[in-house]
């Protein structure tokens, strides 16, 4: 397929005013201006006409296939809200591609996500990053496990209070997190003596301990959920403490502590915006986060947190963060190769790169102009739109 006479946005090389991108099965061949287009090139084309090409859409954090559309307790499998610690659940399992969300989110130009557990407990399970497009989860998996879900602030508070269990404050939040890391710790040297020693024996199988032994080993990032800049800097303190990879999660008032994110080197995914502030934690909340973070030289990417905000919105949130200060060619790194940094797949998806999967968007007008449209999608080099 060779998709041409179109402003050509790689991400990660300057926009071509007038360009292609070829696609051969499901990789990028080529990318260039019109007059480098190779000659003799056969095969099914399509001429954009002054559109808009684009990579496919990342959404670095949201629920898509784990709470279902129009559903409530029989579609809610984001949260195994029965313990504090679930570092052994797979979000692989509780996914549904069939989910009408996934059409939505294909139809929106949104072609891979991360999706896993929310936030209701300190240690919430493993993430997945994945295509929106396939029937069964298996045949989308980018990456599984992707991420280690944490969570600090509102949520567990709110969820453990209510049966009147630790943790119910910050502090005992952050106690919970680092317990289970500490048992593991010694779950993992309990093993390694084993090995090395006669007559040592193995500690008991722990699925918990077992969950996060690659995250102590650097092997798994941790995605931690952290609104308050006092949160943030929690995470920032946890994490560092026990040498971990991580990444924060919403950052809503990470404006406020840009010096320490930036100092650390600790990327944030923002979002939701387009969103009220439906709890005290978001009384932060300003569309001038992102571009305050760029500034600072903290890499961020933009998320919906769907069903928070539809999947479907990611451009619209990605307008809002121009509105707030953000360079438009910023805001779509953000929803691009960003999202796919942040998520761990920037190998393969996020920019118009040769190699790369062939996840390609063809817009009306500019990406972020909300008055355009989505006109074709490709993923995997299939056309689903």
């Amino acid at each position: 397929m060779l998709i041409f006479n179109g402003v050509v946005h790689p991400v990660d090389a300057p926009v071509i005013p007038n360009g292609y991108v070829e696609l051969e099965d499901d990789k990028i061949k080529g990318v260039g201006p019109m007059e480098a287009l190779p000659k003799g090139c056969e095969g099914p084309s399509l001429d954009v006409k002054g559109g808009h090409i684009v990579p496919g859409f990342v959404d670095a954090h949201c629920h898509l296939g784990l709470f279902g559309d129009a559903l409530k307790f029989e579609g809610d499998d984001g949260n195994e809200a029965t313990n504090p610690c679930t570092p052994h659940v797979r979000a692989i399992d509780g996914v549904n591609p069939l989910d009408r969300c996934f059409q939505e989110a294909r139809e929106g130009g949104v072609t891979t996500v991360l999706t896993g557990p929310g936030s209701a407990n300190p240690i919430s399970g493993q993430g997945i990053v994945i295509k929106t497009l396939g029937a069964w989860v298996d045949q989308m998996v980018l990456k599984a496990p992707a991420t280690m879900k944490m969570a600090l602030g509102e949520n567990p508070k709110t969820v453990y209070n209510g049966r009147k269990e630790t943790p119910t404050t910050r502090m005992g939040t952050a106690s919970v997190i680092r317990t289970e890391l500490a048992r593991a710790l010694e779950y993992m040297d309990r093993q390694d003596k084993a090995d090395t020693e006669a007559g040592t024996n193995a500690p008991d199988y722990d699925p918990r301990l077992e969950a996060l032994i690659p995250v102590l080993r650097g092997e798994l990032p941790v995605h931690i959920h952290a609104h308050r800049a006092d949160d943030i800097a929690t995470a920032v303190r946890i994490c560092r403490e026990y040498g971990l990879q991580f990444v924060v999660v919403h950052g809503t008032e990470g404006y406020r502590v840009t010096e320490l994110l930036a100092a650390e080197g600790v990327g944030v995914i923002t979002g939701p915006i387009l969103t009220d502030r439906s709890k005290p934690e978001l009384a932060g909340l300003t569309i001038e986060n992102p571009a305050r973070l760029a500034k600072a030289g903290v890499e961020i990417a933009i998320c919906t947190d769907h069903p928070v905000t539809p999947i479907q919105y990611l451009p619209l949130c990605a307008a809002i963060a121009v509105r707030g200060g953000l360079e438009p060619e910023e805001a779509l790194r953000a929803i691009t190769l960003g999202g796919a940094r942040l998520a761990g797949v920037a190998h393969r998806v996020g920019s118009l790169t040769p190699g790369k999967d062939a996840d390609v968007v063809v817009t009306s007008g500019h990406p972020l102009e909300w008055t355009g449209s989505v006109e074709h999608v490709f993923i995997n080099g299939i056309q689903v739109k």
